[in-house]
């Protein structure tokens, strides 16, 4: 066991992610990445979490009702978007306080290919714990075609720079 606490001695905790004190309200951070859905993604996630729509996973069905392809899941679609989120906005630390104003655009289909962006609109200090500040952004989802596909907000307790974690 001392040889295992000697060795994590040797790598340094490294903080990730953005503090409250680099936020200001009005900046805009254009996270990077983008995903790619592909069917299997779209099947495993509608199937397990019991979406049993058919537009998620019957093409013909889906093409019925008017769509080229089998539509996305929609909360796949925001759970995709909220993860491209967090390097830049909450991967810090902080308690997530909520998701407000959801709203979905245009359908997304098997092989779009999500990209996110978010605004930073709010910024209060905790006045439960000066250690942290409460930030709110909005978040914006688009496909390959610059179609928006998802908006939200959403709020986190997010640690100031000189907090003690």
């Amino acid at each position: 066991m001392e040889n295992l606490v000697s060795e994590l001695k040797k790598f340094p905790l490294r903080l990730r992610g953005n503090s409250y004190d680099d936020f200001e309200v009005g900046a805009v951070f254009n996270h990077h990445w983008g995903r790619t859905i592909e069917q299997s993604d779209n099947l495993l996630f509608s199937l397990s979490t019991l979406q049993l729509n058919p537009l998620y996973f019957n093409r013909e069905y889906a093409k019925s009702e008017g769509h080229a392809d089998i539509v996305i899941s929609p909360m796949l679609v925001f759970a995709i978007v909220f993860g491209l989120s967090v390097e830049d906005l909450s991967e810090r630390g902080g308690a997530f306080l909520g998701v407000d104003d959801l709203s979905f655009g245009e359908p997304a289909h098997v092989g779009d290919t999500l990209t996110a962006r978010s605004t930073v609109t709010a910024l209060r200090e905790s006045k439960s714990d000066a250690s942290y500040g409460i930030a709110t952004w909005l978040t914006e989802g688009f496909n390959q075609r610059d179609e928006r596909v998802i908006v939200f907000t959403r709020s986190n307790l997010v640690p100031r720079r000189d907090a003690k974690l």
